[in-house]
């Protein structure tokens, strides 16, 4: 059995590379790549403290913690949509204003 440690370090793993690609890029479509990791970082965190303790309430918040990332990547496309009909581009830095 893999100890709760490991799976401590692949989500810190995971949840820096998301962080690094919302700092350092400004293409829209990696802020949504980015934010799933992060937020499938912390299920990992869920799932691991749940198999560590026993219970499965760690596992139903992971459940819960899918079904917003699947709402945010749904709400975050139609928003990159609307932002390339209007500005020919999904780069986030082109947009200053929210009237055009």
């Amino acid at each position: 059995m893999i100890e709760t440690q490991w799976y401590l370090l692949l989500s810190a793993g995971v949840f820096s590379i998301g962080l690094l690609g919302i700092l350092l890029r400004e293409n829209a479509l990696i802020y949504l790549m980015s934010v799933e990791l992060m937020l499938n970082a912390a299920n990992v965190n869920l799932v691991a403290f749940s198999l560590q303790h026993g219970n499965l309430t760690g596992q139903v918040f992971a459940l819960f913690g899918m079904a917003l990332a699947a709402a945010e990547v749904a709400i975050g496309l139609g928003i990159i949509l609307v932002l390339y009909r209007n500005f020919e581009t999904i780069d986030v830095t082109v947009p200053t204003t929210m009237r055009w």
